[in-house]
């Protein structure tokens, strides 16, 4: 159930093939209370079944009772082995696995916080006021999961430099491991009038970080923000499957009372 004294949030998705990939190895979900992307990996050994698995697996979250930061940890961990056993019972699916990044609703010293969580190198970003009042600012949440990521966070890499190496699509830590991989968790106070974007890497291959500021500022509703974000992506170039979640904390109207969830934040899925 959702956290209580939860904030009106608002959310869109738009995924897409792209145009070289022959599948959309992508899922992403949205309920009330969590919102996340997975990224498939493994081609022909069913990367597309293991994002699924992910997805799936992360509605559950929050059906049970009040949710807390470990408890998305323990089901992330949990899921790896949801994966690992599909794979076991499917020998065709052997090798599969995906990346999984996101928001969770969660209750933190008694109040509702964001639990940013992640595991391999699809992004949570927030794009909100920081230092400048009136001025919004991109910042990437996570940290990315990858041979580059890890160069870049060394200083061995610039930015610049990952986003052409050779090695950009090496992914370190992915559920579908034999040892569980230990998820990153972010913990944040909520601030009316943020809003995230969660995408996978189709998205931030093609368009740099000054593109999605400047089209997340651009479009005001998140399911338009979502979508154009995608068809800019395949623009691009679109060499691989792109997946967006936009989320709007959305601030209440005086006298609205308490509104947990609006109905784009209905429970729903892909693959």
């Amino acid at each position: 159930m959702p956290v209580a004294g939860e904030p009106r949030i608002r959310a869109g998705a738009a995924t897409d093939v792209g145009l070289v990939r022959v599948a959309n190895e992508d899922n992403y979900v949205i309920t009330a209370s969590v919102f996340a992307v997975a990224d498939g990996m493994g081609g022909h050994a069913a990367g597309d079944v293991a994002s699924g698995l992910a997805v799936a697996g992360l509605a559950q979250l929050g059906t049970e009772g009040t949710v807390r930061p470990d408890d998305v940890r323990r089901h992330i961990v949990r899921l790896n082995g949801d994966i690992l056993a599909a794979a076991a019972r499917n020998p065709e699916q052997a090798g599969m696995g995906t990346t999984v990044t996101g928001l969770c609703l969660v209750d933190f010293a008694g109040s509702p916080h964001w639990v940013v969580f992640n595991v391999g190198d699809s992004r949570v970003y927030r794009y909100a006021e920081k230092d400048v009042p009136g001025v919004r600012v991109l910042e990437q949440l996570t940290v990315d999961h990858s041979e580059v990521g890890e160069l870049v966070a060394a200083g061995k890499l610039s930015p610049a430099e990952a986003a052409v190496d050779p090695r950009r699509n090496v992914v370190t830590r992915a559920l579908g491991s034999p040892a569980a991989p230990e998820p990153d968790l972010f913990v944040y106070p909520l601030t009316a009038g943020e809003r995230f974007l969660i995408c996978s890497d189709g998205l931030t291959g093609e368009l740099d970080d000054a593109a999605i500021a400047g089209l997340l500022d651009r479009e005001e509703d998140p399911r338009d923000a979502a979508a154009t974000l995608v068809r800019a992506a395949v623009a691009a170039g679109g060499r691989d499957n792109v997946t967006t979640v936009v989320v709007d904390h959305v601030a209440a109207d005086p006298g609205a009372g308490d509104t947990p969830a609006d109905d784009e934040t209905a429970p729903r899925q892909v693959g």
